[in-house]
């Protein structure tokens, strides 16, 4: 039988916990504690709830529930004893058909996973998208996660345990997140695309202007032009452009814009950035098949760069739209000698048109932006989707210590001048700082000895410093600080130092009215709105210059993995925020359509 909401919140108790047996493996207790919290206004709040019991519970009832579990392709696969469930999940993931060899290595991880952990190993094996992941996958998966701590394990375990959970309650009910799936689709094939030396090695590397960008550029434009786009164009930087126009005859409104960035770090993932791309181009094509129109035009804008990986102009997409694109970027050259000119040129782009993308704050209403949170909040609360409070303030350095190489034999400890030793000691400084605040944050993320040498003190050490914090004062303060120790390092050390600034980003907090608009579409859905800050910068940060903006987080697996190419998420957590979008603009349609007219 395929259950609804509404049976479920009408039923008896001992019918409801009837239907709702098996999702949680020999575990009703966890469904009885949540049907005492009917009505439910949502599968998604059903399945929070549940979630929550869990997370509340003692930990004698999480392990005992971890060990309801059954080993993957163990003992009760062998002799037939798993449940229905887990019967067709491991089917579909192949396990059923191990050769002997795969049969084997499994078992071996099996024995070494519960020897350490004391509860066995348990993934998710339909994955992210429901179809079942491949073997390999597991096998990897599983060798990965054997390294873990053991209060990690126990909390991705359980967050396993949910997902399985959540996938057996949509075949309950008859649900597919087929927008999502679709979504989750688009981006595996915008992945095939990655610069050379990455490909040969399955990594997604995808930096500005390469090859591979451009074939991004040029795949994200025919899906824009496939799904609903009625005009879509490349700018002079390699943004691509999509308009949805306003309904005929409608008020010349405002458009709303929207987009995110589709260029990646090196070794990156999937969906930082892409994912803004492709939400809002689902609602559009939604829109397109629904025969819909807004009272207003809706503007998605891929922004060519965000990453800052091949030239130091972080934002150069987003701020060409803000007018933030300064020329002398222009004379910038990689590590291949190729200057930003040359390779805009060479990508049979118009240099003398980037001035003319700058937009017209009059023109829009505002900026809204959906991005994969980048971080373990929303997955450790078991939530799907996070509505953002504001973007943490940053700044960047670029540095070096030059102290003096000599022999590593013949030098005494106090007589070195020890360029590492003196960047070391920085980056313990900037933890220790960091830490003291509690939400600032502080990295050392390169640190690099040209021409180091086993037997050589390191004459020369050339480092970066990230610095952020949720306000500007609260940044500059640590700012100051770190700075100060770097120069009192120098100094006791004997050594000198180098520091340039490469970026600089004031706080960017959500204006109130689009924040709230998020908020009110996640309570239409049933799912429980979390305000959280972003400790990343977005594209976002640069519209905020002329435009209100607002940003919707979307959970990540993996522990909010990300810039890592364990980066992901689920197909139904897209689904959700693909239904959010389409509640915000449905929202503002209705409020525009009904607000009086001037005059």
């Amino acid at each position: 039988m395929t259950l609804t909401l509404a049976q479920l919140n009408a039923a008896t108790s001992a019918d409801a916990l009837a239907w709702l047996d098996g999702l949680y493996e020999h575990s009703p207790w966890i469904a009885e504690a949540a049907l005492h919290e009917r009505p439910f206004a949502s599968l998604s709040h059903l399945k929070h709830v549940m979630a929550r019991i869990v997370s509340d519970s003692s930990r004698e009832l999480q392990f005992n529930l971890l060990r309801a579990h059954p080993e993957l392709a163990g003992k009760a696969m062998v002799d037939n004893s798993l449940t229905e469930e887990s019967t067709n999940e491991q089917g579909k993931a192949g396990l059923t058909q191990c050769t002997p060899a795969e049969f084997e290595k499994i078992q071996t991880l099996n024995a070494a996973y519960n020897a350490k952990f004391g509860f066995p190993f348990i993934l998710a094996v339909r994955g992210p998208r429901g179809m079942g992941l491949n073997k390999q996958a597991i096998i990897d998966t599983f060798e990965q996660r054997l390294q873990g701590h053991p209060d990690f394990e126990l909390q991705e375990c359980l967050r396993n345990v949910h997902r399985i959970a959540e996938i057996r309650l949509n075949d309950k009910f008859g649900v597919s997140p087929e927008t999502g799936n679709q979504v989750w689709d688009w981006h595996e094939a915008l992945a095939q695309h990655t610069d050379p030396g990455y490909a040969e090695l399955g990594q997604l590397t995808v930096t500005y202007l390469t090859d591979a960008h451009r074939a991004c550029a040029q795949h994200i434009s025919a899906d824009m032009k496939t799904h609903g786009c009625d005009e879509v164009h490349i700018d002079a930087v390699g943004n691509v452009v999509g308009i949805y126009k306003a309904a005929a005859g409608a008020p010349a409104l405002p458009a709303l814009l929207t987009g995110s960035h589709y260029d990646t770090v090196r070794n990156g993932g999937k969906y930082d950035g892409r994912l803004g791309i492709y939400v809002p181009l689902a609602c559009v094509k939604r829109l397109r098949d629904q025969e819909k129109r807004l009272p207003y035009a809706l503007e998605i804008v891929a922004f060519a760069e965000e990453e800052g990986q091949r030239y130091k102009a972080t934002f150069l997409g987003s701020g060409a739209l803000t007018g933030d694109f300064d020329p002398q970027w222009l004379e910038q050259r990689d590590a291949d000698g190729v200057s930003m000119r040359e390779a805009i040129q060479h990508a049979g782009l118009d240099v003398d048109a980037i001035a003319a993308i700058r937009r017209d704050p009059a023109q829009y209403q505002g900026f809204v932006e959906v991005h994969i949170e980048q971080g373990p909040v929303l997955n450790e609360l078991n939530l799907p989707l996070g509505v953002v409070t504001s973007i943490n303030a940053s700044v960047r350095y670029v540095g070096e210590i030059i102290g003096t190489a000599c022999h590593a034999g013949t030098t005494p400890m106090d007589r070195r001048r020890d360029a590492a030793a003196a960047v070391a000691e920085l980056l313990l400084f900037v933890e220790s700082r960091a830490t003291r605040d509690g939400d600032s944050v502080g990295t050392v993320g390169m640190l690099n000895v040209p021409n180091g040498s086993i037997n050589v003190v390191p004459g020369r050490c050339h480092f970066s410093l990230d610095l952020r914090a949720p306000t500007d004062a609260q940044r500059d303060a640590l700012e100051r600080d770190v700075i100060q120790a770097l120069r009192s390092i120098c100094e006791l050390r004997g050594v000198r130092h180098t520091l340039t600034q490469t970026m600089r980003a004031s706080a960017a907090p959500s204006a109130a009215a689009w924040q709230q608009r998020w908020e009110d579409a996640l309570q239409t859905l049933g799912v429980p709105v979390y305000r959280l800050p972003s400790g990343a910068g977005h594209d976002a940060m640069k519209l905020h210059d002329i435009l209100p903006q607002a940003m919707l987080f979307v959970r990540g697996q993996n522990s909010g993995i990300s810039h890592n190419p364990l980066e992901s998420t689920t197909s139904d957590d897209m689904q959700l925020a693909i239904d959010a979008f389409t509640c915000l603009l449905e929202k503002l349609g209705a409020d525009q359509a009904t607000a009086p007219t001037a005059g």
